[in-house]
């Protein structure tokens, strides 16, 4: 199956009309023709399926057929990662988390970050394609970059996570992810910082937040690698339970 993205498509749609670069890859690039049938969410946990009625390069028209509402998964998961040095390895991360399953994207400029600006426009399209491609259905949020004295002054007034945790490299008294994440969890924000580690002011003021100390493992890892394996023990221990 091959998964289409339209934002504005909803219960009450009869139809649809797709834009021009998506047009000319239903239309020229898949040779799609009036009467096949496509698949299509809106990134909220539905999935139409629709008759291409109208099929040109300029744009395609489908009506919408059925739909079925998907599932979420048991959990809400907030990724906070520092930007990488090299933005090659931080796309890599945005597209692998959201082929495993993450709900909600923060890149956080920390202290030690040495990269400080980013093109989350880019950032957006590799998640949507990543999405399609793995055939799921909820479209993960992705924020604006923020820094690390902000985030924890907003983070000091919510109440949105159950479960929060920072993986940082200085020692301490931690426990592995798999053995502190529970499932069901209503919210799970994990910290992943810099190749430079969170600052000593970071880490003390997440703690005084009651983020716990968790290790990802005895190897030390990449802040990309670090944030897919935080990722994909959350969707293990789900799929465990």
């Amino acid at each position: 199956m091959q998964l289409f993205y339209h934002e504005s498509i909803d219960t009450s749609s009869a139809n649809c009309f797709f834009n021009k670069e998506e047009s000319q890859h239903i239309a020229k690039v898949l040779r799609k023709k009036e009467g096949d049938i496509l698949y299509l969410t809106n990134g909220k946990g539905l999935l139409f399926e629709g008759e291409l009625i109208f099929a040109s390069p300029k744009q395609c028209e489908v009506a919408i057929l059925k739909y079925i509402e998907k599932a979420h998964r048991p959990y809400y998961l907030h990724l906070v990662v520092a930007p990488t040095k090299m933005n090659e390895r931080y796309e890599w991360f945005l597209e692998k988390a959201t082929e495993i399953g993450v709900d909600e994207i923060t890149p956080i400029i920390c202290e030690h970050s040495e990269r400080t600006t980013l093109k989350t426009e880019r950032f957006q399209k590799i998640i949507l394609s990543a999405m399609k491609q793995s055939l799921q259905y909820y479209l993960p949020k992705l924020n604006e970059p923020i820094s690390s004295k902000i985030f924890f002054e907003q983070e000091a007034d919510s109440l949105k996570s159950s479960s929060k945790f920072i993986a940082h490299c200085q020692e301490d008294n931690k426990v592995l992810l798999s053995h502190a994440v529970n499932i069901p969890s209503e919210h799970i924000t994990i910290l992943i910082g810099p190749e430079g580690d969170f600052s000593d002011k970071e880490i003390t003021t997440a703690l005084q937040q009651n983020f716990q100390p968790i290790s990802l493992g005895e190897t030390r890892l990449r802040t990309e690698t670090a944030a897919v394996v935080a990722c994909h023990t959350v969707a293990i221990i789900s799929e465990l339970k």
